[in-house]
């Protein structure tokens, strides 16, 4: 790596033309990220991008004029100082706050850097164009910061709660759905067979745990979230893992109670209580009809207890 300082004039120039075909694309790349989320926004990043392919090209007219069609490749890891940035490829599925944060940081260090080679320099023309553009990217800051203080709480709300929606809600209600329904069939196989609650509860601690683990990997690796937006996989994993343990414990604990019948009768109440969450859940977050949700999900929840119930006194 290079000193700042012992850079000539030429390098100067050409690292700049470098650096801004750079902002262009990360500008490019941040827009690209929020256009599904939050599309105003995007927009903006847009704008940004298209003020700094201006910059590049005026620094390329007088580039030439000073030195030449021949731009050497210069590049800011190559010369000692700059903030490393990371890969917007890396950070997805983008975050508004995050991209707004690196374009702060971007115009930050473009300012900085301008203003230091515009007194590095001696020449009249590059110190003239150096100074104005640490002027325009000065305006490209308070540009950054003001998309903070004026966004769209509305649209960013909005695009918040799908987010919300897609990463959290559906993950959650898929084990809690699996966790209530699929062991409801062993929990009640196992009492109608053994007349033993401790049995029956161990039985279904076994169910719960295990459908919780096979289920937080399936959500885990079905896929990674950067082109579905869906989030993290390890934290659609836990998600969904941790509500299935908690759909199958619901109608397990009650099993803690010595008496089987009494016991059977609390964990069917739990079974009833459990569904009904299920469809308020699908009727408020999923826009499913709540009639449809409460009929999809007691049908389906009544066939597996009865399931149980058969097996167990077979």
């Amino acid at each position: 790596m290079r000193s700042f300082d012992s850079l000539s004039e030429q390098e100067i120039l050409a690292l700049a033309i470098s650096q801004e075909e750079e902002d262009a694309r990360i500008y490019d790349d941040l827009a690209d990220g929020l256009r599904t989320d939050y599309p105003l926004q995007a927009d903006e990043f847009v704008r940004m991008r298209e003020d700094e392919n201006g910059h590049r090209h005026r620094l390329l007219d007088l580039f030439k004029k000073k030195f030449g069609d021949h731009i050497p490749l210069i590049r800011r890891q190559d010369v000692r100082g700059f903030v490393e940035r990371k890969p917007v490829w890396l950070m997805r599925p983008l975050k508004l706050a995050d991209a707004r944060k690196q374009s702060q940081q971007m115009e930050l260090e473009t300012r900085r850097f301008y203003e230091t080679a515009a007194r590095k320099t001696s020449d009249t023309g590059i110190r003239q164009l150096l100074g104005d553009l640490a002027n325009e990217e000065r305006k490209h800051s308070n540009t950054a910061q003001a998309m903070i203080a004026n966004a769209d709480t509305e649209s960013e709300q909005e695009a918040e709660n799908r987010l919300f929606l897609l990463q959290v809600i559906q993950p959650g209600l898929v084990g809690l759905m699996d966790g209530s329904v699929s062991t409801l069939a062993p929990i009640f196989a196992a009492a109608f067979a053994t007349h033993n609650s401790w049995y029956t509860f161990l039985v279904g601690l076994a169910a719960a745990i295990g459908a919780g683990i096979s289920m937080g990997f399936a959500e885990a690796l079905s896929d990674d979230g950067s082109l579905t937006g869906r989030g993290h996989p390890l934290m659609r994993g836990l998600i969904t893992g941790f509500m299935t343990t908690v759909g199958g414990l619901g109608h397990t604990l009650p099993y803690l109670i010595p008496h089987i019948y009494t016991a059977t009768t609390v964990a069917v109440a739990v079974v009833f209580i459990e569904l009904i969450i299920i469809a308020w859940v699908r009727n408020k977050y999923m826009d499913t009809p709540l009639g449809t949700a409460v009929f999809q999900v007691v049908i389906g929840g009544l066939l597996v207890f009865l399931s149980g119930i058969l097996i167990g006194n077979s």
